[in-house]
């Protein structure tokens, strides 16, 4: 059951589409977009136990996968700004009994010595290293798209540090960079397993991948089928809508 909370003068409440769930946006700061619906979908999620999502901006994966898993998810953010809207959402939507959210750095985040482990951390980080594009936007903006505060092989080297043994890490991403998230992967003890690429429209280049791997897992990766964004219509392709609309849609094999 959603619960009142305090709005600051910039923010707004938008819906989720989705088993009633709404998020607290705001135009100052960066509010999620299709890529962290998409992670929510492509992860592999245990039915209990604990998930880490990485990067967690103002708390979207975490809302998100609250629908598909009894687990308890926690959220880390280095801005306290994200991290103190995303906790508001939690309580907006009644989830404080299983959402946690935590404002730190990913680089030095300790859990708790009782519990060090996750069944699953997901994480969408910011794309572009630091040497390329324009960082002199909003800092908020800045931090949520460049390398700034960490960089691929920060959050690889972390997803790797929280996860147990058969744990699975799940991230979205650019395609140019893939090359070096398998490589890192590989260095950190990470094995790819599921690898989905995402196109604006049929015929065009991808602009997105999903990838999961696991923790120490054997060499066996799958290449699923590519997920097309928009029809001929320029309206969004069935499965995009199902992904959205269906609360029982799952982003897994196409």
């Amino acid at each position: 059951m959603s619960e009142t909370v305090k709005l600051q003068p910039s923010e707004r409440i938008d819906d989720l589409l989705t088993h009633e769930l709404k998020i607290i946006q705001s135009s100052e700061v960066f509010s999620f977009s299709m890529d962290a619906v998409l992670l929510a979908r492509f992860a592999t999620v245990p039915a209990r136990g604990r998930i880490m999502d990485l990067c967690t901006g103002n708390g979207v994966v975490p809302l998100l996968l609250s629908t598909r898993t009894k687990a308890d998810i926690d959220g880390l953010e280095i801005q306290p700004r994200l991290a103190e809207m995303a906790s508001r959402s939690v309580q907006l939507n009644g989830l404080q009994e299983r959402v946690t959210i935590m404002a730190g750095d990913l680089k030095t985040f300790q859990p708790r010595p009782e519990r060090p482990y996750y069944e699953l951390v997901t994480v969408n980080p910011p794309y572009m290293p630091i040497q390329t594009g324009d960082t002199k936007v909003n800092k908020h903006q800045a931090l949520a798209r460049h390398e700034v505060a960490c960089t691929l092989e920060d959050v690889i080297r972390t997803c790797s540090r929280l996860l147990r043994t058969g744990g699975k890490m799940a991230m979205v991403h650019r395609p140019s960079r893939l090359t070096d998230m398998m490589a890192l992967m590989r260095q950190y003890r990470l094995e790819p397993k599921r690898i989905r690429f995402v196109h604006p429209r049929a015929g065009t280049e991808a602009n997105m991948v999903l990838i999961e791997a696991a923790r120490d897992g054997k060499p066996d990766v799958r290449l699923l089928p590519p997920l097309i964004v928009y029809n001929e219509g320029n309206e969004y392709c069935e499965e995009l809508m199902d992904i959205y609309y269906d609360q029982a849609s799952q982003l897994k094999d196409g």
